[in-house]
């Protein structure tokens, strides 16, 4: 084991005994980043806003709330610093301190680990999500597709207004410890389908392939077109489109954290089939190329200081929703991108607004316009909102109903592009 990262465990356990967590939490957060212990004297409390880049080592601030997954192993030894940290901790700090305690101290991590952080801190407002209530003649089918790549499970939401000719598909990728009822329900997206005559398929995520239900948007082999879950998710927009006769042009992906970063991965991978992505709380193409990275990209972007391409130089219309209090994946993810959606052409329009949710949540917008093709980016920095679908409804989990509609305006964007 590596003896700074034994050192650092026995300077955070020593904090937590003596109720200093928030110096227990840095020294986690360096060793995590792999920095070199500072002097606890000198450390701040770091800013929820991006840091400059001269700040870049500053650590971001781990949600109190964070769940990790038990491991099945628990040695003796690592099993007297989790009782410390549970005895010492308050209880919503007790899992995620206690736990990353052991991990760091095996220095390995378990598998599930990751993506239980990825999506942890998010407020969970129903256990179980309901069913979304339906309009008479609606479908919410329940479906399974395979491929060589693997076989995951999909809902898919056929509005009454449309069953025969929809007027589009909207892919939509939950996020992590969500599935595609719960999702369905917080995000209302079915409602909105129903006005606008979209049919919406919601991919599982299984639990074999993330304990967590994350979409794995940090492993190469899931970056990669017709390869792993980009070909999977792929091929069920495929079947959909054929089904209904649909082209690219009505076709549209889009999701929260893990599902957010995964919208990232399709519009990258295959911007043939899909003409706008939505990206909520999420990451850019290339953000990380492992589970370290991921965690250094989700805090204040770790090494990803600019968006990585493929070969391919064509930018998707991208619209993006990004809390400015996420504790979960740091805002300056949404910055990257947008950077990777800029158009290529000169002479785009950049407009700014500001405004204010019914409910006082205030936000801002910014839309960048092609000359050439109409609107192509919009950002919408929520102020105060933390790690949740905005605007979403308390059926479902991880949703902060007061602030703008994220759903409705996901999809006014994306049929801008066909008018």
């Amino acid at each position: 084991m590596n003896e700074d990262f034994a050192t650092a465990m026995r300077r955070a356990v020593r904090s937590t005994r003596a109720l200093n967590l928030a110096e227990a939490t840095r020294v986690i957060q360096d060793a995590l980043a792999g920095r070199p212990a500072s002097d606890p004297r000198s450390s701040t409390h770091p800013e929820v806003t991006p840091p400059p880049p001269a700040q870049r080592s500053t650590p971001f601030p781990l949600d109190p709330d964070a769940e990790i997954i038990e491991p099945s192993a628990k040695p003796e030894a690592e099993e007297t610093a989790q009782e410390i940290a549970h005895r010492t901790a308050p209880r919503r700090l007790r899992k995620s301190l206690g736990e990353t305690v052991r991990i760091l101290r095996e220095n390995r991590l378990v598998p599930g680990v990751f993506g239980s952080l990825h999506c942890a801190g998010l407020p969970a407002t129903a256990k179980h999500a309901r069913q979304p209530i339906m309009p008479e003649g609606a479908q919410f089918l329940a479906r399974a597709f395979s491929c060589p790549a693997g076989s995951r499970s999909y809902r898919l939401y056929v509005p009454a207004s449309a069953t025969d000719r929809p007027r589009g598909l909207v892919v939509m990728l939950h996020g992590c410890k969500q599935d595609p009822e719960d999702f369905a329900a917080g995000t209302g997206m079915n409602a909105v389908a129903e006005t606008h005559g979209l049919v919406i398929a919601y991919p599982r995520q299984s639990a074999a392939d993330n304990a967590s239900s994350c979409w794995n948007w940090f492993r190469p082999a899931d970056q990669m077109r017709d390869r792993g879950e980009p070909s999977i998710i792929a091929g069920i927009t495929k079947e959909i489109m054929s089904e209904f006769g649909l082209d690219r042009s009505r076709v549209f992906v889009a999701g929260l954290s893990a599902g957010g970063a995964m919208a990232a991965v399709m519009g990258e991978t295959y911007p043939d089939l899909y003409s706008a992505a939505g990206i909520h709380s999420g990451l850019a193409y290339g953000s990380a190329n492992d589970v370290m990275s991921a965690f250094s990209a989700m805090g204040d972007g770790g090494l990803a200081s600019s968006p990585k391409r493929l070969a391919n130089r064509h930018r998707l219309r991208t619209i993006v929703f990004q809390g400015s209090a996420d504790l979960t994946v740091h805002p300056s993810n949404a910055d990257r991108i947008v950077a990777a959606a800029m158009p290529t052409g000169a002479g785009c329009a950049v407009r700014q607004e500001s405004g204010r949710c019914a409910t006082g949540r205030s936000y801002t917008r910014t839309i960048v316009t092609d000359p050439a093709a109409g609107p192509a980016v919009e950002y919408w920095l929520v102020d105060g909102a933390g790690h949740a679908w905005s605007g979403g409804h308390p059926s479902g989990t991880y949703t902060d109903p007061h602030g703008p509609d994220a759903s409705s305006q996901m999809v006014r964007f994306f049929l801008e592009g066909q008018d």
